[in-house]
């Protein structure tokens, strides 16, 4: 008995001690570890994207495919055993940086399937996010939370806004198809609705715009309309987050999902519930 609560003992002091290294930035292991580990996904990122040349794959194609092996191995050894050091391994495997440190390994596996498909690996650059942690820019990752949770509850007001604005977009391509017909280049509904998606934008192709002096009036009105728009969603979010007071702070990682958007009176974690 003694031997085995001994075992559970090491095992469970060298959880903590990688986890305080892997998920950690108090530390000089920790803050080393995640300096280390933004350097190789910044230098990743650099390799897939100079392999897309196609004068620099012909050259140096066979090295560039070793160094995206290299850093693939070495991430997915790293995101083992981040799914090792936590208590609850799904709930890290299923989080936002869980999920983003599965797709930053898993094209390069594809690609021996599905040739190409190695430069989606450019998705490695959101893994950069941790650099908040080791910069200690807590307060960035607090405000980050705020924006997410005041879009989350703006979500159905900005969809009825959505639903309005299609609502328009289909009665202004509907009237500019019957103002100015095919000979104007208006050739079919469709066409019409995505001339009054580009006008209402503000974006302007140019691709097709209308000829009669009617239409021209539509469309000055459907631009004036557009630059009205555009204040809506933001106020909409902005009223939001007037209304939330409360900071998350990421002061400590949780030890089961390594999440760490807590309050700073946190006594559990707010997505799995383990102690903190």
């Amino acid at each position: 008995m003694d031997e085995h609560s001994n075992s559970h003992e090491e095992c469970q002091g060298w959880k903590e001690k990688l986890h305080e290294i892997i998920f950690g930035a108090e530390t000089f292991a920790g803050k080393a570890f995640d300096e280390l580990l933004i350097t190789s996904i910044i230098i990743s990122v650099i390799v897939v994207m100079l392999d897309s040349v196609n004068s620099i794959n012909s050259e140096y194609g066979v090295l560039l495919h070793q160094l995206e092996w290299f850093f693939t191995i070495l991430f997915t050894v790293e995101y083992i055993l981040r799914l090792m050091c936590t208590n609850r391994p799904l709930n890290y495997a299923t989080s936002f940086f869980g999920i983003i440190d599965l797709l930053a390994i898993t094209p390069t596996y594809l690609s021996l399937i599905l040739p190409g498909t190695q430069f989606l690996l450019v998705i490695r650059i959101l893994r950069v996010l941790r650099i908040f942690r080791v910069l200690k820019l807590a307060h960035y990752i607090g405000e980050a939370n705020m924006l997410v949770q005041s879009l989350r509850a703006s979500s159905r007001k900005i969809t009825v806004f959505l639903f309005a604005v299609l609502l328009l977009m289909i009665i202004f391509g509907s009237l500019i198809y019957i103002i100015e017909g095919e000979a104007n280049g208006f050739t079919s509904i469709p066409r019409s609705i995505y001339w009054a998606i580009v006008t209402m934008t503000t974006v302007g192709y140019g691709d097709i715009s209308p000829k009669t002096n009617l239409g021209q009036a539509l469309a000055s009105l459907v631009m004036i309309i557009g630059y009205c728009i555009i204040a809506v969603p933001t106020g909409i979010v902005s009223a939001e987050i007037a209304h939330r007071h409360t900071v998350m702070v990421c002061n400590r990682p949780c030890p089961g999902c390594g999440a760490c958007d807590h309050e700073p009176d946190s006594a559990h974690c707010r997505h799995c519930g383990e102690e903190i």
